[in-house]
Order: C-alpha cells, then sequence, then structure tokens
C-alpha cells in the first residue's frame, strides 16, 4: 500500500506556495529560511512544518514584506504577523490556503474552523463559487504534477461533497417546488466524480426547481424508467473522464431517450467545452454549458 505523503520535494513547495524552487533554493541558502533532510543521494526533503512555513513566507512577500526582513523574524513572529495581515487580507485566499493545509494534514477540525468562519459573512452560494471551485482547481493541478496522493483528493472532496449534502437537506425542509419541470440529473457509466452535479442539484432546489438526483455510473437505458414521471423532464450530466466518446454519448442519448419526442439534455464539465464551439451540429434538444454560471443564469 502505498504511503501518504508526509515529506515534500522543493517542487512540492513550489507548487504549493507558488515560489520558484530556484527563489526557495536561494533563500534557503542565503537566509536559511527552511531546514530540510537530505536523503542518501542528497535530495532536499521538507516536512509538513517546513510547508506550513512557507507558506507564510510566501503570504508575507505578496503583501509587501521582503525576504531579508522575514527572515530575521522567529516563527513564532510571523505566524503573529500573518494572523494581523489575515484580517485584512483577501478572504477568498486564506480560506484557500486553510483548506489546502487541512487537506494536507487530514485536520477536519481546521476544514470546519476554516467553513464556519466564512458562514458569518458568506452564503454557500458564495462560498462554492468563490473559495471551493477555484481550490477544487488547485487540487487538480497538486494532483497531476504529483505534489499530492489520490487519498489527499479524496479526502478534501469528501468534506465539500458533505457540505453540499447539508445544504440540499437544509433546502428540501425550506423550499417546496413551485414548477411542474423535471431535472434529472446523472452520471454516466464510469463517471464518479459528482461534485459539479451535486451542486447544480443545489442550485435548482435554491430556485424552487423540481429533481431527481441518480448519482454516479448510470447507463442511459436506466433513466428511460423515468419518461413516465413527467412530460416536461430535462436530463443533465457533468463530464470529468467519461464517457470516453461524448458524440456517441449523445447518439446513445438520442436513441433511447428521445425515440418517441425530443428531451433535453444539459451537459457540463471540462470534458464539453470542446464541443461549445460545435453546439450547431448538435440537435437543438442538446445543451453544452461551459460553466455552471452560465447555466445558473438561465434559471
Amino acid at each position: 500500500m502505498e504511503l501518504v505523503k508526509q515529506n515534500f520535494s522543493i517542487k512540492d513547495l513550489e507548487h504549493l506556495s507558488g515560489i520558484k524552487a530556484h527563489t526557495i533554493r536561494i533563500w534557503e541558502k542565503r537566509y536559511n529560511i527552511l531546514n530540510p533532510d537530505r536523503t542518501s543521494t542528497n535530495i532536499r526533503t521538507y516536512d509538513s512544518s517546513n510547508l506550513q512555513k512557507i507558506l507564510n513566507i510566501a503570504f508575507l512577500n505578496e503583501h509587501g514584506y521582503k525576504i531579508s526582513r522575514i527572515s530575521k523574524l522567529s516563527e513564532e513572529e510571523i505566524g503573529k504577523m500573518v494572523k494581523r495581515i489575515s484580517a485584512s487580507s483577501s478572504v477568498e485566499n486564506r480560506a484557500i490556503n486553510a483548506f489546502k493545509m487541512a487537506m494536507i494534514d487530514f485536520d477536519e477540525e481546521l476544514f470546519n474552523r476554516t467553513y464556519e468562519s466564512l458562514q458569518e459573512e458568506k452564503t454557500f452560494q458564495e462560498i462554492f463559487q468563490q473559495i471551493f471551485i477555484p481550490l477544487l482547481g488547485e487540487i487538480g493541478t497538486l494532483w497531476q504534477t504529483d505534489t499530492i496522493k489520490p487519498i489527499h483528493e479524496h479526502y478534501i472532496v469528501e468534506l465539500i461533497r458533505e457540505k453540499i449534502y447539508l445544504n440540499i437537506a437544509a433546502l428540501k425542509q425550506e423550499r417546496k417546488p413551485t414548477s411542474d419541470r423535471l431535472f434529472v440529473l446523472f452520471l454516466p457509466e464510469n463517471e464518479i466524480h459528482d461534485v459539479g452535479l451535486l451542486y447544480l442539484n443545489y442550485q435548482l432546489l435554491l430556485n424552487k426547481k423540481s429533481s431527481i438526483f441518480l448519482g454516479s455510473n448510470l447507463p442511459i437505458s436506466d433513466i428511460k424508467y423515468l419518461l413516465d414521471k413527467s412530460d416536461n423532464i430535462t436530463f443533465m450530466s457533468y463530464f470529468t473522464i467519461a464517457p470516453q466518446d461524448i458524440i456517441e454519448f449523445v447518439r446513445e442519448f438520442q436513441e433511447e431517450i428521445c425515440s418517441e419526442k425530443p428531451r433535453e439534455l444539459f451537459l457540463f464539465g471540462n470534458r464539453v467545452k470542446q464541443f461549445e464551439e460545435q453546439k450547431k451540429n448538435f440537435s437543438a434538444n442538446i445543451k453544452f454549458f461551459p460553466s455552471i454560471q452560465d447555466f445558473i443564469k438561465t434559471l
């Protein structure tokens, strides 16, 4: 079993802090700001305390403090300065950094504390759009560069998913649908990334729309059983890694679901963005949305 990463390379620090590895080496040599261990082949490795320190240094540096001044401060003084400046700095950037540290350290308490602090001044919609979406984008980059492992991504995504479910449950208690239009949300076979689709369901409920959330890995043939549920159904799906052939997916949808009459299919996710310019080649009942925001504007 692969061990969870507890030590980080200088490239990892670059990806997490935004400071170039070359600059970190210079600062380390000139100002002794970090204390890395070295492997038997003399390669630097950094623990989580080094990671926290470079994140704090990066924060101060972004706010106009020169490294020559920062290097003279103790870690306690650096921490206090970060907290003081944080009071007037970007709430979004602070939260994203806190969530990243919560992910790295598997710290649910830090995650919840940061989330609850955001709730004091932001709606859940604002938290998701301003913080969770950029955070998930950064996490994708960190995973691609092997800075974090899948276990880190799974951990933070599950915590975000829990918050979406809690807000969905609250909406179901507070708001009743005011439209007879039914939205059916599902992910295709071999697609398991459901955060985007869950948030779409939240938006539908927020706008008092009727919805049925079917979850992940569902064959198109199975959704036929809902056709008798309503005469006004719009199907929605979100593509992150599947299907392999989107054109074939659309063809199957038309054959299986639209044999009697056209039914709308709204498609979202990174994999559909390439089809935005080709939408004129698809039937009018197939609609591609480059972002969730574009869909929200139609509600």
